[in-house]
Order: C-alpha cells, then structure tokens, then sequence
C-alpha cells in the first residue's frame, strides 16, 4: 500500500491516541470524517495498522519482574529456528520475542510474579528445550521507555506531537 501525507498523519495520530474519535481524527488531519474512517479501513485491511492495543503496567496485575532474555540456539537450521519461533508464540510469559543477529539468535521481553517463577519457566522452557545452547538473563531495574509508536515520517513536513506518558513513579516495593 502507497502512504501519501494523509495516511501518515493518521497513523501518527492514531499512535498517538486511539481514543480518538472520527471526527477529532478528520480535525487533526484536515479530512472528512468519511474519508478517515475509509483511509483507517483500507489501512487496516491491508495491515499498516497492525493490531490497537492497550499498554498494561505488568507491576498492575502482579508481575512484578520483567526480563530481557537472550538465547542461543544449538544449529541454525531453518527447522530448529522456526520451532523455536512456535514454542514463543505459545508461552504468555513471553511479551517480545525478536530473531536476531550477533552473538545471540533471539532476544526476549518477558514478565514473572516472582523470581521463582521466573527459575519455573526456564527449568518449562529454557532447559527442556535441547535446541537450546545457552541464554543469559537480564533483569530490567527500571522501565524508563516503553512503547510501540514507530517514527512517521512526513514528506510534507507535518509533524503529530505526542502527549506525555503518565509516568508512575518508582516504588520501593520489591
């Protein structure tokens, strides 16, 4: 799908904020309500937007321990990678999974309750897994920036500024 300048406003719009009504959005970018709702259709459909979502403070529903985790595969073969790439799909620890390139095959973000069940889900997934030659865990201190928005650019220059993010302040809860 071809974006022109009126596609990228919306897209910067809608990361911005997708509580935004039709018309509010039709406001922002200088179009008719139609139009905005048939240009959000047609960039849904062919998947330009990818999925709305709700960012959730994993700290909010009990998991209190978020870890990036890189792992190394035994064999880069085309079967051990795309089994691997399956057995994350199906693990609802595992938030962000990426293929990657260095040292390591896959990095991932992922959420526990605790650190014992962070040592439950790799004796489940890490060490049960043969493919795997080594990962190596490292817990994150502090969420300084999270988020999914990705820079729009704009050919004419138009540019969406993004509210601030509510930022909770640091508790010294464990």
């Amino acid at each position: 799908m071809e974006l022109d300048a009126f596609d990228r406003r919306i897209l910067a719009c809608v990361q911005a904020s997708t509580r935004m009504t039709t018309a509010q959005l039709a406001r922002a970018v200088g179009l008719s309500p139609s139009a905005c709702h048939r240009r959000l259709a047609a960039l849904r459909a062919a998947r330009v937007i990818e999925a709305e979502v709700a960012l959730i403070d994993p700290r909010a529903v009990g998991r209190r321990i978020t870890m990036i985790v890189t792992v190394t595969l035994e064999r880069e073969h085309s079967d051990v990678i795309a089994a691997f790439k399956q057995s994350v799909r199906d693990q609802v620890e595992i938030m962000q999974c990426y293929y990657v390139t260095g040292q390591a095959d896959f990095v991932l973000v992922l959420t526990a309750k605790s650190m014992e069940a962070y040592d439950a889900f790799v004796e489940r997934f890490l060490f049960a897994n043969r493919n795997v030659r080594r990962f190596e865990t490292m817990v994150v201190m502090d969420r300084v920036k999270v988020g999914f928005a990705v820079p729009v650019d704009a050919p004419d220059g138009w540019a969406v500024s993004r509210p601030a993010s509510p930022r909770r302040p640091r508790s010294s809860a464990p």
